[in-house]
């Protein structure tokens, strides 16, 4: 048996690293399990047809990063083809959001091919151990967890109960939303990921779904075509890297935004030498959230090479002239770590959900090309085959012989949250539990105005914005998983508890 902690977002996915690691599983096996489970059993928040990044540390070798992240659809299509099938609505989540949903939102998928990649390169478990347990779950069925109702709430007749099987999922006979704690099966969604374990992911791409798939979004005047789904490869890329508390972070690269966004916010706050925050800390860490995110917003967000883009907020923050120059939901999440030294974070989302599940599939699709307040290109948002924007930043850190793996879902907030908890951690020298569960921040520049948000318990500065605090800590500002080991402290694991969370950890 292999010696692995595990933090993500339930304990079901939990348990499923914890049978693969009975088997042998190393972290990446076990990461990938947890992963699945919880993409595949948190419905409405994440789904198997949308976008993940995982970032791989092997002890000894050099970091990498499987991007996975979903692509503009649209290949043989002619013009008058494009940008049609997406209706525009507007939901009450996190204080109001407009999306786009329908076959038109449904970019191409890369979460399975991501998967693929990081277990044929860098796993030791059978592909097809690696779903049994999220195979069996689903065919039983499993139980919606709380922050799943919560999002519900708001999305689960609007978005998700645009399909049969979808509706059929979510919904009493009496066609009122089920409640937390009821059992869910999805309609073909286990005979769907069986067919996966036992052909890979060419099924998906290639083979009877990926023509499913592509077939519903093109029925429904969407962009997405089987060209699209067979020509999608995973990529490995090389990490972003930073040094924060002694330790070296390795993250999310262009051409997504989110692990550049996050390594500026810590460059940003690489001088603050604090031991609790107080006023003044809070003061520059929401100065750096807002220097940064305006950056985001203004020129990452609109920029059609990203990377030249994100390498310069980086290295103006590295040189300390950030503040000065430019001041003025749905993911999840999964870390692991083993006692080789080994770490794997995964993050995985499907934006805010399009609502469409290809009949005889099981499979929700992703929204990415509907995300208004990330891809702010819309629907006509690059050639086919470009890659989306994403926040996504799972993290993998080291020092010494201490290996970290952390990530966090949010959409927006995943930057922030993960700021504030690698300050906690690395920095301050919080226990891991009090990094992740402590009150935090985060500015909003999604509208016409910004504004800061926070939760309560925080001695807050007087700022020039609106302020809004939350009484009690909440999902709105994610759900960092953290695992972290040591030759000379063992295990250690976190769980966020605004979300409900999953651990395992053999000196638990």
């Amino acid at each position: 048996m292999s010696r692995v902690a595990v933090a993500t977002t339930s304990q079901l996915a939990a348990d499923a690293a914890r049978e693969v690691a009975e088997i042998g599983g190393n972290a990446v096996d076990c990461a990938l399990a947890a992963a699945l489970l919880t993409i595949n059993t948190e419905p409405g928040v994440c789904a198997l047809g949308g976008s993940a990044f995982i970032t791989i540390w092997s002890a000894g070798e050099e970091p990498i990063t499987v991007d996975g992240n979903v692509a503009v659809p649209g290949k043989g299509l002619a013009d008058d083809e494009r940008k049609q099938g997406a209706v525009e609505i507007s939901i009450a989540y996190g204080g109001g959001i407009k999306t786009l949903v329908g076959p038109g939102s449904v970019s191409v998928p890369g979460t399975l091919a991501a998967m693929e990649d990081a277990w044929r390169n860098y796993g030791s478990a059978p592909w097809r151990a690696i779903f049994e347990p999220t195979i069996r779950a689903c065919r039983d069925g499993f139980p919606l967890s709380g922050a799943c109702r919560y999002y519900l709430g708001y999305s689960g007749n609007i978005i998700f109960g645009r399909s049969i099987d979808g509706h059929k999922a979510l919904h009493h006979d009496d066609g009122s939303l089920i409640d937390a704690g009821d059992t869910v099966i999805v309609p073909h969604l286990a005979d769907s990921l069986d067919a996966i374990a036992s052909e890979g992911a060419r099924i998906f791409y290639e083979g009877e779904i990926g023509q499913a798939i592509a077939g519903h979004c093109r029925d429904g005047g969407g962009m997405l075509t089987l060209e699209d789904l067979q020509s999608y490869r995973a990529i490995e890329r090389t990490p972003l890297m930073s040094r924060i508390g002694g330790w070296q972070l390795a993250t999310n690269p262009p051409p997504a935004v989110g692990g550049a966004v996050l390594t500026a916010m810590l460059l940003a706050c690489a001088d603050l030498d604090i031991n609790h925050w107080d006023a003044k800390a809070l003061a520059q860490l929401i100065e750096s959230q807002r220097a940064c995110l305006d950056f985001r917003q203004r020129r990452l967000d609109l920029a059609e090479d990203i990377g030249p883009e994100a390498a310069r907020l980086v290295e103006t923050a590295r040189s300390g002239r950030l503040l000065s120059r430019w001041t003025s939901a749905s993911t999840v999440h999964t870390s692991v770590v083993d006692d080789s030294g080994n770490g794997c974070a995964i993050t995985a989302s499907s934006g805010y959900g399009s609502g469409e599940m290809p009949a005889g599939t099981g499979l929700w699709l992703n929204n990415c090309l509907g995300e208004i307040e990330l891809n702010r290109r819309g629907l006509d948002a690059g050639p086919p085959g470009a890659r989306l924007p994403s926040n996504m930043a799972p993290s993998v850190a080291r020092r010494n012989n201490d290996v970290l793996a952390v990530g966090s879902p949010g959409a927006d907030r995943i930057t922030t949250a993960m700021q504030q908890f690698l300050i906690n951690f690395l920095q301050i020298g919080m226990p891991l539990s009090e990094a992740v569960s402590h009150p935090r921040v985060h500015v909003d520049t999604s509208g016409d105005i910004v504004n800061l948000k926070a939760e309560g318990g925080l001695d807050l500065p007087e700022i020039d914005m609106p302020v809004t605090v939350f009484p009690e800590l909440v999902m709105y500002f994610g759900g960092v998983g953290a695992a972290v080991y040591g030759k000379k402290n063992g295990f250690g694991v976190a769980a966020d508890p605004r979300r409900e969370g999953g651990v395992f950890s053999p000196d638990a």
